[in-house]
Order: C-alpha cells, then sequence, then structure tokens
C-alpha cells in the first residue's frame, strides 16, 4: 500500500507546474500521446544503406513538431512500415559500434564487447526498477529504473553501489525494458523515469524498447546531462519531462570531485537543446556545503536568464557519502545557513521552485 503525499495528489492544480510542464501533465492524464508514441507513428521512407542518416533526420525534425501539435487527443493512426523513431533507433544502434553517447567520447565498439568509461557493454544492466513515492510532487509517483553503473565518479555518490558497480543488477533486453515500461504504467506509474547510474549510456536499447511500447506513458530523462548532441539531438522528440542534474558552476569542482572535463560548457548545451527544443523539465541542483557562492548562485542565475519556463529542485538532500569524507569541504551537511542563502537567491531571482523543492 502507498504512502500518498498531499502534495503529490494537488501537484497538478499548482499554478506554477500547470504553466511550466503542461504537455507532461496532458500526457499523465492520457489526455495525449506521449512524443515516442508519436514519433512512431510519424512516416518516413526508409532510408537507403548509403543515406546520410544524420542529414535525413535533422531535415525531418521541423516537420515532427507540426505533426505532434495535430494529436489533442489520442486518436492516434496505425504505425507506418518505418517511422521517425525507427530511424532514431538505427543510429542509435550505429554509435554503439564507435561509442560517442557521452562526451567522454571513448569511441569502443561496444557491440564487440570493448568498454570504455562507463563500463556498459552492449546490453544494459538494471539494478532496479520500481514505483518511487519519494520524488518532485508532479513526478510521484513515478516508474523508476535504474541503470546499473555510470560515466561519471561522485566521490559523494549516494546511489554509489549501483553507480561504481557495473556487474550491479542484470543484464535486460530491449523486449525485458519494454515490459518493465507497461507494468510500472499499468500499477499506477505517472511515468517511465530513467535513472541510474546514469541512463545515456543505454539509449540504443531504451529506444529499442520504446519501438516496443504501445501503452501511453510520458519518459522523464533524469540524467547527469553529459550528453554529445548527437545523443541529445536522439532525445529530443522522445522525452517528455527532462529531469537533469546540475551539480557545478566552477569547472575545477566538477573535476576534483566528479571526475569530469568541461562539465559546465556541456550540461549549458544540453539544457539549453533540450530546453529549446520545447523542452519541459524540472532542473536539480544539488546543495553542496561550502559551495553557496562558487557553484550554487551562479547556477541559479543562469537558469534565470536561460531557462525561465523551467522549474528548479534546490536540494537539500546532500550527506557525506562514499569517498565524501576524504573531501574536507564536503564532509558535512549543507546547514542551515547555507540553504537560507539559496532559497533567497532563487526568490530574488524569480524562479520557479517553491512547488518542486
Amino acid at each position: 500500500m502507498w504512502l500518498i503525499r498531499t502534495d503529490i495528489l494537488t501537484a497538478f492544480q499548482n499554478e506554477e507546474i500547470k504553466s511550466s510542464i503542461p504537455r507532461y501533465i496532458s500526457v499523465v492524464k492520457n489526455q495525449k500521446p506521449a512524443l515516442f508514441l508519436i514519433a512512431s507513428r510519424f512516416p518516413i521512407d526508409h532510408p537507403s544503406d548509403k543515406e546520410d542518416l544524420w542529414s535525413l533526420h535533422d531535415e525531418l525534425m521541423n516537420d515532427f513538431w507540426e505533426f505532434v501539435d495535430t494529436f489533442d487527443s489520442m486518436d492516434l493512426p496505425p504505425k507506418p512500415p518505418y517511422s521517425l523513431l525507427d530511424l532514431k533507433t538505427d543510429i542509435a544502434k550505429r554509435i554503439l559500434t564507435s561509442c560517442e553517447l557521452c562526451e567522454r567520447r571513448c569511441l569502443v565498439n561496444r557491440t564487440n564487447g570493448e568498454l570504455g568509461v562507463c563500463r556498459v557493454a552492449e546490453k544494459p544492466r538494471v539494478s532496479t526498477f520500481f514505483i518511487h513515492m519519494g520524488e518532485e510532487a508532479p513526478i510521484s509517483p513515478s516508474g523508476t529504473i535504474f541503470f546499473s553503473s555510470c560515466n561519471f565518479r561522485c566521490v559523494f555518490c549516494q546511489n554509489w553501489d549501483i553507480s561504481q558497480n557495473p556487474k550491479s543488477g542484470r543484464l535486460v533486453d530491449s523486449l525485458e525494458l519494454a515490459n518493465m515500461f507497461v507494468t510500472l504504467r499499468k500499477e499506477g506509474a505517472r511515468n517511465i523515469n530513467l535513472v541510474g547510474g546514469e541512463p545515456t549510456p543505454n539509449i540504443p536499447t531504451i529506444l529499442e524498447a520504446l519501438r516496443l511500447t504501445d501503452v501511453n506513458v510520458p519518459i522523464i530523462w533524469n540524467s547527469n546531462m553529459y550528453l554529445t548532441p548527437e545523443s541529445m539531438k536522439l532525445l529530443i522528440g522522445l522525452v517528455d519531462l527532462w529531469l537533469p542534474d546540475f551539480k557545478y558552476w566552477d569547472e575545477e569542482h566538477a573535476l576534483s570531485l566528479s571526475g569530469i572535463p568541461n562539465y559546465t560548457k556541456v550540461v549549458r548545451r544540453n539544457l539549453k537543446m533540450a530546453y529549446d527544443a520545447r523542452g519541459e523539465m524540472v532542473v536539480r541542483h544539488l546543495v553542496l556545503p561550502n559551495h553557496i557562492e562558487c557553484c550554487t548562485k551562479p547556477i541559479l542565475r543562469w537558469i534565470s536568464d536561460n531557462l525561465p519556463r523551467a522549474l528548479v529542485n534546490i536540494m537539500a538532500q546532500y550527506r557525506p557519502e562514499y569517498k565524501a569524507l576524504r573531501y574536507p569541504e564536503i564532509s558535512r551537511r549543507p546547514n542551515a545557513a547555507e540553504m537560507k542563502e539559496a532559497y533567497r537567491e532563487a526568490e530574488k531571482l524569480g524562479l520557479r521552485w517553491r512547488s518542486v523543492s
């Protein structure tokens, strides 16, 4: 039996939430189809072996958004012989042979068992999947699927037993993953919440699973957002709600605490790509102790300037986990004064944060 939070029950009545993520709410309520279902109905000619798939993809996207606008109900046409979703899936599979799904760009052939930084081979591992009641109010109850392993090395990771253990969980194929989508939706999940670890290394199998899914359910991309532009283009038009982390502003902190170069530059680019492509989103910022001036405030200012309609979750949940006690500046929880300063900055900037924080 679920413990129902009152804020979950009333979330879709909140004006801030309603004005920020209206299409997502319509899909949750089965008033409109999820984007992946529309992409699976967008007919295109099957490309030839020599055709430039990326050029074809990019040419089609403007027409696709016009196609999306024709759906004001759940009246879907039959699937065509070949669709935009099929094209995206075929491109994703090709990337696996020289992997550049994330900005690590390891260029390994994962179809032959070669492993990059994420240590994910051709098939993903799923650590667990269940209906999560602890996400933000408009997201819970959420059909979370936790993928094993990650392309980050965060020293404070609270899911380190999943993210840093590539052998955790069990191997799944696209059909098993699609069955998870259907099961979670039928059990009452508002969405499918792809998380980890990190979902990015598993894009090809995720897209293949979407091809096998006919249940209407919004797709949430719950990610560190360290994707390449190519991966972002594959996901745009399929993701109904973006749930990105924005951890650091200072690049040195990203390198020392997560082992990630060019973090801020990449994440800002990808957030803008998603937002500018009609992306509805809830940006998560985990407040780290001693990082208010160097990271929290400039991140909130950037969001205000660049993602004005986005919801923002200013998170106080940080606690020193995994290896964090080895790093004095993050060896404690953020104190009340730091959280108050973060909230004051958000309020001053006029961010949409109260309804989800």
